[in-house]
């Protein structure tokens, strides 16, 4: 899959989420773009995904507010990872900070081989506010399986982030 038809696809993806957001409210939507397992000369590729939060189940603690998070990406060589887990949101001023968990399952398609189908997501996010409804993000992830598998080489992804909320 080459970057115009990863670029189609995630307008698709805007789109649709866009008519569903007109019948729901306090969702969040994380459109991404970024470059899979950049450290990797070999096996680096583009990604596209999509994120979502629903705000009605957050939880505020001590640490910041806490909420689960549903998404998935595809690369531009058809590997998939799909997921689910928690992210923490730590307001400073018009920037967040937003450290991830979600473990998830992964589909090497002619890309990287991760040495198992079920992976591990860690990230941090830097997101700007610049409206009530709106955020851009920079941020980082390794995907490991934790030596679950036969190997474990992991993969370092950096991803530029849009995200709304409706």
């Amino acid at each position: 899959m080459n970057l115009k038809k990863l670029s189609l696809l995630f307008l698709i993806l805007f789109a649709a989420t866009k008519s569903f957001a007109t019948e729901m409210s306090n969702h969040q939507y994380n459109f991404f773009v970024g470059n899979f397992d950049f450290s990797d000369d070999k096996k680096s590729a583009v990604l596209v995904g999509l994120q979502h939060q629903n705000e009605n189940l957050e939880k505020e603690t001590i640490i910041g507010n806490i909420s689960p998070i549903t998404g998935g990406f595809i690369t531009e060589d058809n590997a998939v990872y799909i997921y689910t887990g928690f992210e923490w949101n730590i307001e400073m001023g018009a920037l967040t900070f937003t450290p991830s968990f979600a473990p998830g399952l992964y589909e090497e398609g002619d890309g990287k081989d991760l040495g198992h189908v079920i992976e591990f997501k860690s990230e941090i996010q830097l997101s700007y506010g610049f409206s009530d409804t709106s955020k851009v993000a920079l941020s980082y992830n390794h995907l490991s399986n934790a030596s679950i598998g036969d190997k474990n080489p992991g993969a370092n992804s950096y991803i530029f982030n849009f995200i709304k909320n409706f």
